[in-house]
């Protein structure tokens, strides 16, 4: 089936750098075809009226834990970075191909491939394989290679196979049973809880071993102080790593387990105030290079038990693009930076022409109204699972378009 060129008229148009401009944007095929002011509609054209909204690239989110399309179609995500930690782990091939094919038509699956057999932390997987299957990049999953000699030989094979290394960065032999961090909070409310220094020893060793190897790394969540400063020194010396964040850890400190609401029950835990402040300046100086949703619906079986007890997770991604807008209204961050956070540097890792609206660009556009009003609630969630930190929130922004290759999927 051939599709017809599509043009988006009356938009906003949120170019990679810079303010939003006035104009169009016109599609042929599943590419961007022409953008700007003097756009126009062609015969035989679709035609989709933004009514003066934001036009944006599909949001690319990096590390969800499950496909859950009717929750990534309301968040404006057009693609997904699935992680490995699926049953079974996605460590053969055929598994790997399966994954990527599973988002088919309406949205894009990019699967990581499991580091190590089972992600078991000892073997390493069928790597090369798994690349040609499809995998976009490699990761431990939820689980940190404690075997520095194990981890060190990963970063060697992925640095041959140009893949970037998405490690879980946490220091098991530190972090043990701990479902808190260390601190004032922790001891009020009587929970196994680890020092933030077990985020810290992690991404001090895996940035060592990456140099070494000369392989690319992707911390994919960095929340305290001392590991932002770890990432800082690592860029400015020239290794080549980046680094992400989820908006739990810029919106919320440990204080949102004061009542034991499972909801707030995360890996890593959520952090003291002083770490969010720091996660905050992080995101505005370019220390962060993106914000992922973490997306991990979990149903009542996982999360109404004790909160030492419960699975760590949250549904997060129809709540990813109103919460990091916030960053914009609050002025850590412009619109331009919002987007290359949530989709051009995501994009850009996992090496697809995507995350930008540029001519050439595969035409995944999400149409947004950034000021719209909405409540976060976790009853009527799209998500498979409503288990949301953020419930009963007040938020602003919504996709109300959303466009994958051109084919309108929302």
């Amino acid at each position: 089936m051939i599709l017809q060129p599509l043009c988006i008229i009356n938009a906003l148009i949120q170019l990679p750098e810079g303010v939003a401009v006035k104009g169009g944007l016109r599609t042929e095929g599943d590419r961007i075809a022409a953008i700007g002011a003097g756009v126009t509609a062609q015969d035989g054209d679709r035609i989709f009226d933004a009514g003066g909204k934001l036009v944006t690239p599909g949001l690319v989110d990096l590390g969800v834990f499950a496909i859950d399309k009717p929750a990534f179609h309301f968040g404006g995500i057009t693609r997904a970075a699935l992680m490995p930690d699926q049953s079974p782990p996605l460590d053969h091939p055929a598994r790997v191909r399966f994954a990527a094919s599973s988002g088919k038509p309406d949205l894009w699956v990019h699967p990581l491939a499991a580091a190590t057999r089972g992600l078991e932390g000892n073997d390493l997987a069928e790597l090369a394989l798994m690349r040609d299957a499809g995998a976009r990049a490699v990761s431990t999953g939820r689980r940190w290679i404690s075997d520095s000699g194990t981890m060190l030989r990963l970063l060697r094979y992925c640095a041959m196979l140009d893949l970037v290394v998405v490690p879980h960065a946490e220091d098991s032999g530190l972090t043990g049973p701990a479902v808190a961090t260390a601190g004032e909070m922790a001891t009020r409310l009587g929970l196994p809880s680890a020092p933030v220094e077990a985020e810290a020893l992690a991404v001090a060793r895996d940035i060592a071993l990456a140099e070494m190897a000369g392989a690319r790394l992707h911390i994919r969540q960095v929340t305290t102080r001392s590991s932002l400063d770890l990432v800082r020194a690592a860029k400015a010396r020239g290794v080549a790593i980046t680094a992400g964040v989820t908006p739990a850890h810029f919106m919320l400190s440990d204080i949102a387990m004061s009542d034991f609401r499972t909801f707030a029950r995360l890996s890593p835990p959520l952090r003291a105030e002083a770490d969010r402040k720091a996660v905050i300046a992080a995101i505005g100086d370019g220390t962060l290079d993106m914000i992922a949703s973490g997306h991990d619906p979990r149903g009542p079986e996982d999360k109404r038990l004790p909160f030492a007890d419960a699975e760590p997770g949250m549904a997060g991604a129809e709540t990813l693009l109103p919460l990091t807008l916030t960053l914009v209204r609050d002025g850590v961050i412009d619109m331009a930076r919002a987007f290359q956070l949530l989709s051009a540097n995501p994009a850009k890792l996992l090496g697809v022409d995507a995350g930008r609206l540029e001519v050439g660009q595969q035409a995944d556009i999400a149409v947004i109204d950034a000021e719209r009003p909405w409540i976060v609630d976790s009853d009527k969630m799209a998500a498979a699972a409503g288990n949301t930190p953020f419930d009963r929130q007040p938020v602003q922004g919504r996709c109300i378009a959303l466009f994958k290759g051109a084919a309108q999927v929302a």
